[in-house]
This record gives C-alpha cells, sequence and structure tokens, in this order.
C-alpha cells in the first residue's frame, strides 16, 4: 500500500512528532521516505536583510536535520532523503508529493511559519484539497511518541457514500500491519435528517429507517474488510446524535468511548439529506480529536 511516504516538516515541534510518526510507519511498510521543508515565499519576502533570509533557510535545514536524527536513532533501514523548497507550502507539499510519486503524506495538524505564526491548520486543510495523495495527519502529544507505535482500535466512518468507502482498502492495509481491530461507524444525524421540519420531533419510523440504512453501509464496509485475505477483527455500530454540531459531534464521542487510536476516512461524503460536505466533516474532524487521521479520497484508492 505505502512504497514512499513524504513527511512535511515545518520546524514547529508537532510537526516532528508527526514525522516521529511517519518513520514509524515507513518502518512498518519498508518504505522509502522523503523529508521536505518549505520556506514560505511570503515569509522569504518579510525578511529585511540577506542574513535573515539565510536563516530562515537554515532553520529550514535544522529541522529536516533533526528527522534524519530521529531516523537514525531508531535505525530506519530504508531510504530516506531530504529536500529544501521555497514557495506556497501547500502548493510545495503537494507537488513535491506528485514529482516523489509518495503514496501518503504525513504532517501535522497545525504548525508554526518562520515568523512564528500560528497556521492553525491552513497548510493542512489546503494540502488536504490539493494533494493527489492520502494525508495522514497527526495532532500535537504531550509524550514524546514512543519508538513502537500501537494502532489497537481503528476506526472507519462511513455514510455510503463511494468517497467515505474509499478508505476502506487503506483502514486493511493499516490494520493488518498493526494486527488492530476495526470499528465501522455510522453516524445517524437527527438535525440534518429533520431540518427545520423537526420542531415536533422526528417520527420513529424515519429513524428506524435511517438506522437501517445506516448498517447496510457499515455491513458493506465490515463485508469487504472481512473478504480480505487478512485476518482482522471487526466491530460495527450506528450512533445517532441530536447535537448540533452533527456527524462530527458522533465521531467525536466514539472515539473518546472507544478509546480509538486512528481514525481513516474519507475526504468528503454526503449528509441524510444528500448534501455535499465537500470536506467539512473530515476537516471538522481533525479540529475536534486528539487522534492521528488518515484522510483518503475516491481518486486516491
Amino acid at each position: 500500500m505505502y512504497d514512499r511516504l513524504l513527511l512535511a516538516v515545518d520546524g514547529s515541534e508537532e510537526a516532528r512528532h508527526a514525522a516521529r510518526r511517519g518513520l514509524e510507519l515507513a518502518q512498518r511498510f519498508a518504505a522509502d521516505v522523503d523529508v521536505l521543508h518549505v520556506v514560505p515565499q511570503k515569509t522569504l519576502r518579510l525578511a529585511v536583510s540577506g542574513d535573515e533570509k539565510t536563516q530562515l533557510r537554515e532553520r529550514g535545514q535544522t529541522a529536516l536535520t533533526a528527522v534524519e536524527n530521529d531516523a537514525s536513532d531508531r535505525e530506519f533501514g530504508q531510504q530516506l532523503t531530504t529536500s529544501l523548497r521555497e514557495g506556497t507550502p501547500a502548493v510545495e507539499i503537494s507537488e513535491h508529493a506528485a514529482e516523489q510519486d509518495a503514496d501518503l503524506i504525513v504532517l501535522g495538524r497545525q504548525g508554526v511559519t518562520g515568523l512564528k505564526t500560528k497556521l492553525l491548520g491552513g497548510v493542512t486543510e489546503q494540502v488536504l484539497h490539493r494533494a493527489g495523495s492520502p494525508v495522514f495527519v497527526v495532532p500535537n502529544e504531550e509524550q514524546p511518541t514512543p519508538t513502537a507505535q500501537s494502532y489497537s482500535k481503528l476506526l472507519v466512518p462511513t455514510d455510503g457514500s463511494d468517497n467515505a468507502e474509499a478508505a476502506t482498502l487503506h483502514s486493511i492495509a493499516v490494520a493488518a500491519s498493526y494486527g488492530s481491530t476495526v470499528h465501522v461507524l455510522n453516524v445517524v444525524d437527527l438535525q440534518d435528517a429533520g431540518g427545520m421540519f423537526s420542531a415536533g420531533g422526528l417520527d420513529m419510523q424515519f429513524v428506524d429507517r435511517l438506522e437501517a440504512s445506516g448498517q447496510t453501509a457499515v455491513d458493506r464496509v465490515a463485508d469487504e474488510i472481512t473478504a480480505a485475505d487478512v485476518a482482522l477483527d471487526v466491530e460495527t455500530a450506528v450512533e445517532r446524535t441530536a447535537s448540533f454540531n452533527g456527524v462530527v459531534a458522533g465521531v467525536r464521542e466514539y472515539v473518546s468511548d472507544t478509546d480509538i487510536d486512528l481514525i481513516v476516512m474519507g475526504s468528503h461524503g454526503r449528509s441524510n439529506l444528500k448534501r455535499q460536505l465537500l470536506g467539512s466533516v473530515a476537516a471538522s474532524v481533525l479540529r475536534s480529536v486528539d487522534v492521528p487521521v488518515l484522510v483518503v479520497n475516491r481518486q486516491q484508492q
């Protein structure tokens, strides 16, 4: 599934944590690794002297060297190359991934630019929209990533759409590598289903039909996982939520209640009223959970 990973680092601790996760994943799949730092062109333009520009580039090289040192510490046996580029980070990351034929991009959920300005996930979300590769997004961690990472419980949310189910093959590959139990979840969004007409409450037969549809969606994913030539434990769940945060609230609650270690999900899907989410669920999940999320779109299967 993964022969080459791109680890994008910006000098932040969160990015380094993400890179460590990426190195561990690469070892699991015997994948080569490219490590990239992009010096933002906008930041370079703000530099008032040649010395400041040199410092920005040196800071990037320091970030790359830190990952090389982490790879050496863990006796990383695959090929590892580093690159320093200048430009718009999301554009350069996406283009570099395409040039290197990367199967997966790994980056932190947030980071800092050379001028210590919070990105608030901006680069990450732009990469999610631009990249032709799946994206593995890692939140900050209070404790350093251990040498051997465990993903014992893996969650695959699905709404039955093709885009949501694009994540299935990736969930199988990761779960097989880590011996994970795969949880397949459908969240019945009662607010979305009822909309403005639910003031008097939804008819229970209608809710039952929504849950039956959700069960069909999770069973389809579970059947595909079970049919794969690997021995994986699979659990399915259909959960209701009446939260105004909709599906995201249901996913977040399930992650917390079930101690999920990793989410593998499609980049976008559909709501119960067939409205295109255009990635809003994936982006909102990324902001609201404290576990890594691997985001896949249909074209990246």
